[in-house]
């Protein structure tokens, strides 16, 4: 049984039974960015954070997801809409904390694209520049800004289609260098395979928080499957084993990627290996270099570019249904809530968005800023820290739903007990990198360290206002913020 629905009818709803479980399980996969997280974040991870104790670290993080994951999809069941979190919030905790919610997944998810946007571009330039393809890094971010933004005005199948195709050429060329370095038995004079993922000294060696923080972000994404309840086919049973199926395929990909990265060189010598190179992120490159050799290192390189887009065309998507659903359920102008009558798009938030990302870049480009230093670095943890706001008030969110709605029906597990633990641990990391913002990108000294993470409680505070508007202007749209959409 699910609770208040509210019927179709109207022209401006999403492309219906438009996606499958592959289809949404590989947009949100692509959000995650595998490749990304491989050659980018691992060697940062390795050299920041516990070394050799990064593939454990990825055991736990996978353990804390699937606790979050549960309750989850355990309210999925009932709570169908393209708002996700904030969808949650209001049939949870009431409308206003779903303004809130809103509000906060719009500044969030346009941080991580508005960052994604500067990365790609530094890395653009420089691998197609290695190939004699020269243009400045903002010429690459342009044009990824002006694909994604095609790609999100269409159909949400086209860009599915491109998002499977793409990541799964990432995880192909991992899995080359991967078996490369497994057939070869890892570095025979430093151990070879024989490193302990369960080594609880390396797992405590260096800094455990900065091995979590980076661990988490090759998570962000996932949560987003039920960002597309309303396009998916059979959602009841779609939604939940995309959400389950993404949280493993992450969480096992980067286990064991980490774990050969590290027999790569010994658990001894990875640190000073890492730490030894011009670019830490040039470890994997290495790898792929030493054990497999050929045109490989150079695939990487261009497909490590098309990770970047299919997590922008991802990021891209959430904020145009976000964008969406805030103006059909009269928390933004209601122009926003319209849908293509051709594409059956979100097309007025995706082109919303798409302005957005050209003016940001049109400010770090024009100030001579560096694209990876500081509108990536900057700009990306925004992203970050809302998104663990988010999960924070879901898993309470969620608690509350059970304890309201007899009907639905889900175990004590699922509706107290890991929604209270997520819950404490979400809340613990948004604390800690909202305290040690400037620390974790560079801003500290200047009032950048305060202003940027003080944008995610000012975006929600905006947006509990706005629900806390539509609440005196028209309780009975208010009463149904977040409501089903079947």
């Amino acid at each position: 049984m699910t609770e208040t629905i509210v019927t179709g009818g109207s022209p401006n709803e999403l492309r219906r039974n438009s996606l499958g479980l592959i289809a949404v399980t590989f947009m949100v996969i692509s959000a995650a960015a595998p490749l990304t997280g491989v050659a980018g974040a691992m060697p940062l991870a390795f050299l920041l954070g516990n070394g050799a104790g990064i593939p454990l670290t990825f055991v736990l993080m996978t353990l804390i997801m699937l606790a979050f994951a549960v309750g989850y999809v355990a309210m999925a069941r009932y709570v169908r809409n393209a708002g996700a979190f904030y969808a949650y919030a209001a049939r949870g905790l009431g409308g206003t904390w779903g303004g809130a919610v809103s509000f906060t997944a719009l500044v969030a998810y346009n941080a991580m694209q508005f960052g994604l946007v500067g990365l790609l571009g530094g890395i653009a330039a420089g691998v197609f520049g290695s190939f004699g393809i020269v243009l400045p890094w903002w010429g690459w971010s342009l044009i990824a800004v002006l694909l994604v933004g095609f790609l999100g005005y269409r159909q949400v199948d086209l860009s599915a289609k491109v998002m499977i195709v793409l990541v799964a050429l990432e995880y192909l060329v991992v899995f080359v260098v991967d078996f490369g370095i497994l057939g070869a038995g890892g570095a025979a004079d430093a151990g070879g395979l024989a490193v302990n993922i369960f080594d609880m000294d390396a797992f405590f060696s260096g800094s455990l928080t900065a091995a979590v923080l980076f661990c988490l972000g090759s998570f962000i994404g996932f949560e987003a499957t039920t960002i597309y309840a309303e396009e998916a086919r059979d959602p009841e049973r779609t939604i939940p084993r995309a959400t389950y199926l993404a949280v493993f395929m992450i969480g096992l990909f980067f286990v064991f990627t980490t774990w050969l990265m590290v027999a790569g060189v010994g658990a001894a010598n990875l640190t000073d290996t890492v730490g030894g190179l011009p670019d830490p992120t040039d470890y994997f490159f290495m790898l792929a270099d030493m054990y497999v050799g050929g045109p490989i290192p150079a695939i990487a390189g261009v497909l490590l570019v098309s990770s970047l887009f299919a997590a922008l065309s991802a990021f891209h998507n959430y904020i145009a249904r976000y964008t969406y659903v805030a103006g059909r359920d009269g928390l933004l102008p209601s122009a926003f809530g319209r849908t293509h009558d051709a594409h059956q798009s979100p097309h007025i938030g995706s082109v919303t968005q798409t302005i957005g990302a050209l003016i940001v870049l049109a400010i770090f480009a024009g100030l001579g800023l560096d694209p990876i230093q500081h509108m990536f670095t900057w700009i990306s943890q925004i992203g970050t820290l809302g998104v663990l706001g988010m999960m924070t008030v879901t898993s309470l969110a969620v608690m509350a739903y059970f304890r309201k709605t007899p009907e639905a029906q889900a175990s004590v597990l699922a509706r107290v007990i890991l929604p209270l633990l997520s819950a404490v641990i979400m809340a613990a990391l948004f604390v800690y990198i909202f305290m040690n913002f400037g620390d974790l990108t560079g801003t500290t000294g200047g009032s950048l360290g305060w202003i940027l993470p003080s944008l995610i409680p000012v975006g929600a505070i905006i947006g509990y206002l706005a629900a806390a508007r539509l609440r005196s202007a028209d309780p009975a749209a208010y009463e149904m913020l977040g409501s089903n959409r079947d």
